[in-house]
């Protein structure tokens, strides 16, 4: 129990000093070899190698490239398209058709940057001048690109699914209602905000026209979820069809992809794995021979003699996650912190699927929180707008998250159900 404590202390000590991840990573690689190993510090080279041997990795690389391919090309501005001529006699149409491209786009990436980027590019624009506040706009752009971490395929429920070996299409599919949920309120919070904004006309011509152009766009979620949940594609094959159909459709039917442009994206992807995967397989080596000498359960068993109850402990991570969230990366969170929730969430009895749902959604609000808030961050550069202003802009949208992350914690049924 020392050795486990002295673990949490050494972990939590160097994150605090800001020490790199990837070093953070490896000085608990160490410790953890010489406190629970046989003192070898070169079996992590082989520990490592052997946590990465998995089939279901390469689904990440492919996932992103897959939507900075979208990015380049016109699927996010034929999706807006389709959305603004469905929504244009509703409050607030251009900023509700914004929410729901957001999270049609996530069921396409499985990312929230690229969701941003891909969206934030066209809808901006379109939102300033409609007579959106340049606040609301970065404040519902910043918020709607986090749904692509819920709504499936999410990129970190793989890494959650990877570290704490729980089913991902599981997770997928325990991710649809929690992420539709979060889109309503959001949703319905941008009509109201935007209640007194000028309604437009519906036009059948101009929603059959919208249709047309991006019907394309409209099949690949329904290919690619339709794949998973019907089990013909894994979660691998899924990214790689994912893919291949982005690639014929931008290159070959919108024609908005040059060879420089698939070029530049694969050099992008290329860039994002080079620093994600030597965490990744640190992470997973660790993880290897804690589990092999049961520190997660000790730590669990610990913990269970100072919170009695669900709620308590439920509450409790909410707390903790969210704070994480503010301090560190999503993915350097999950690769942490998830083996040793999991261990813990089942002597209270919560289901880890259920958990990998906690635990997206906190660190999916993590990604507006300052200092280390991703979206704030991505939102600043690409819309060349200040730092408070953006801050300003998503409040009220975090108070909605919030409320939204309550309901999923406390109602385990939102994102159970359909799993089985």
């Amino acid at each position: 129990m020392i050795l486990s404590l002295g673990l949490l202390f050494l972990a939590l000590g160097a994150l605090i000093l800001r020490v790199n991840i990837a070093a953070v990573l490896l000085l608990v690689g160490a410790y953890v070899h010489l406190a629970w190993g046989d003192g070898e510090l070169t079996y992590i080279i082989e520990d490592m190698w052997g946590a990465i041997d998995k089939e279901v990795l390469l689904s990440i690389p492919l996932f992103l490239l897959c939507g900075s391919v979208m990015g380049k090309g016109a699927i996010a501005e034929r999706l807006i398209r389709v959305m603004r001529s469905l929504t244009a006699p509703v409050p607030g149409g251009m900023a509700l058709a914004t929410i729901l491209t957001c999270a049609i786009f996530a069921a396409i990436s499985g990312s929230s940057a690229v969701t941003l980027i891909a969206v934030g590019s066209i809808a901006y624009p379109a939102l300033i001048k409609d007579g959106y506040s340049k606040s609301f706009a970065l404040g519902a752009l910043a918020t709607g690109g986090t749904l692509g971490v819920v709504i499936p395929p999410s990129i970190p429920m793989i890494l959650y699914g990877i570290v704490t070996e729980t089913s991902i299409v599981d997770l997928f599919t325990a991710g649809i209602l929690p992420g539709l949920f979060l889109t309503v309120l959001l949703g319905s919070y941008t009509v109201f905000a935007n209640r007194h904004v000028a309604r437009e006309q519906f036009s059948i011509g101009e929603f059959g026209s919208a249709l047309k152009s991006g019907i394309w766009s409209l099949f690949m979620p329904v290919i690619l979820l339709g794949g998973i949940y019907s089990g013909y594609f894994s979660p691998t094959e899924s990214a790689a069809v994912a893919l291949g159909y982005s690639l014929i459709v931008e290159r070959f039917i919108h024609r908005q992809l040059s060879l420089r442009d698939l070029y530049d994206t694969a050099l992008d992807t290329t860039t994002m794995m080079g620093a994600l995967f030597p965490l990744l397989a640190i992470a997973l080596s660790i993880n290897l021979l804690l589990t092999a000498e049961q520190v997660p359960s000790q730590l669990a068993d610990w913990v269970a003699g100072f919170v009695e109850d669900r709620t308590t402990f439920l509450l409790l991570v909410n707390g903790l996650l969210l704070i994480v969230g503010c301090v560190m990366d999503m993915a350097s969170a999950i690769l942490i912190l998830a083996p040793l929730l999991q261990q813990m969430g089942e002597v209270y009895g919560i289901d880890p699927v259920h958990l990998g749902v906690i635990m997206t959604v906190n660190l999916e609000i993590g990604l507006l929180t300052p200092p280390v808030g991703l979206n704030l961050i991505i939102a600043m550069t690409a819309f060349r707008e200040p730092f408070s202003l953006i801050v300003r802009g998503v409040l009220p949208f975090i108070g909605i998250m919030l409320f939204g992350l309550i309901v999923i914690s406390f109602v385990p049924a939102l994102s159970l159900w359909l799993v089985g």
